[in-house]
């Protein structure tokens, strides 16, 4: 049982949490580029992988209940899945923005170009790919 809930962590990581990012980070060329129907798949991307992420925080919670031996109350377990709420949040954060720059986007009028949606989802989607990193890192390399 462990096995298959294993396999379903690192599956879920893989298949979404890679994604997601590469959306995220590209998200602000496309915006710039004024080019609404790829935002919109961006935007759509955005939203099901990130809901396809929280398959990683549920089989990784329940991969840590059924090992047991206290394994969820481990500092390096803690920091991830804190770190995993505030990736979620942000993602929500990127979702809004996206929405936001499609809409300004196509509305007819030229006083807003989505920059500040544009800074603010490229600075959010390069931390948010520094906290899969470090979460990554502390999957990996648990220190006891």
């Amino acid at each position: 049982m462990s096995s298959l809930l294993l396999w379903l962590h690192i599956g879920f990581a893989i298949f979404t949490i890679g994604p997601v990012t590469a959306a995220t980070m590209t998200a602000p060329r496309i915006i710039r580029e004024k080019n609404v129907p790829a935002l919109r798949i961006i935007q759509r991307m955005t939203r099901i992988y990130s809901l396809g992420t929280l398959g990683v925080f549920v089989f990784g919670v329940v991969l840590g209940v059924v090992l047991g031996n206290g394994l969820l109350g481990k500092w390096y377990m803690t920091a991830s899945m804190t770190l995993f709420i505030v990736a979620a949040v942000l993602l929500v954060i990127i979702d809004r923005d996206l929405r936001t720059a499609v809409r300004v986007l196509s509305s007819e009028s030229t006083d807003d170009d989505a920059k500040v949606q544009n800074g603010r989802i490229a600075a959010i989607s390069g931390l948010l790919g520094l906290i899969w990193l470090v979460i990554l890192f502390l999957m990996v390399f648990p220190t006891g």
